[in-house]
């Protein structure tokens, strides 16, 4: 090759890496001081979709969590985009998988003097919990309750999320695979004690989805399972930034890519100023 073929072709060997680059390490916005969205490409085949995975991470120092649910309110289960609108939230996604009265979440869920769902379900082993009734305590955190005691973790702090396990902590996937897959709403901590809201709309089996996360520079620990299928839900919505994400498929629900809008749900864990809790 001479050296005029070569400087012709070194232009799009440049193009060429950073699309690479960037789809192997992600497109990064910084929505507000402390509150950050990285878009990835993941690296495993998936039956439908644009292959992307939406990761928003929150400094808990910066911003905190607020649970939120419709029978507490007492009004009709919202769309995360209502849910964000009517109470001013920065953003918001599902809380958990609930049950057939529509309201109750699957595992225990407790805000301050109000039990969403007061027993705490023995398969789930994943805890997220905010608003430490002693201060000193760290602002959020997610405990695996076959190392730390679920009657200790319920005294200590005034909001309390039980879900299905994805992530144990130190980064150990606990899922084996299976054909199962959805589309995956689901909440994390990394190694920094951020807060990671995550989501997928291509289908994954959960094994696939964990050892994704797993391979993303995010740093995660652990995480939990929240929302799969049409009803998994994420929004964000700062300045001029909006962020939209919607679940469609489901094996055995909802077997396609056709879903576009937000289903009414009845529980969310929503981004408030400090200043707002």
């Amino acid at each position: 090759m001479n050296y005029r073929n070569a400087r012709n072709i070194l232009p799009l060997v440049f193009l060429l890496l950073h699309t690479f680059l960037a789809g192997l390490y992600g497109q990064l916005t910084i929505l507000s001081e402390g509150v950050s969205c990285s878009v990835f490409k993941a690296p495993i085949f998936s039956i439908t979709g644009d292959l992307k995975i939406t990761v928003i991470k929150i400094d808990a120092n910066e911003y905190g969590l607020k649970l939120f649910c419709a029978e507490e309110r007492k009004h009709q289960n919202l769309t995360v985009r209502q849910w964000c609108q009517q109470y001013n939230l920065l953003g918001c996604i599902n809380a958990g998988m609930f049950q057939m009265d529509g309201k109750a979440n699957v595992g225990y869920m407790k805000n301050y003097d109000y039990k969403n769902n007061g027993r705490i379900n023995s398969k789930y082993q994943s805890v997220a919990v905010f608003n430490p009734k002693d201060t000193t305590e760290t602002s959020f955190y997610m405990f695996d309750i076959d190392e730390h005691n679920m009657t200790d973790i319920i005294d200590k702090y005034h909001t309390v999320i039980q879900n299905l396990r994805l992530i144990k902590r130190p980064a150990s996937n606990r899922w084996s695979q299976q054909n199962k897959k959805w589309s995956e709403a689901a909440l994390g901590q990394d190694k920094d004690g951020n807060i990671l809201f995550i989501f997928s709309r291509s289908p994954y089996s959960m094994y696939n989805f964990n050892e994704i996360l797993k391979s993303l520079p995010i740093n995660i620990v652990c995480a939990q399972h929240l929302e799969g299928g049409p009803e998994a839900s994420l929004f964000f919505s700062y300045n001029d930034v909006t962020i939209e994400k919607m679940g469609s498929y489901e094996t055995g629900f909802n077997e396609n890519d056709n879903n576009h809008h937000f289903w009414p749900i009845p529980n969310v864990i929503g981004i408030v100023n400090k200043e707002n809790k």
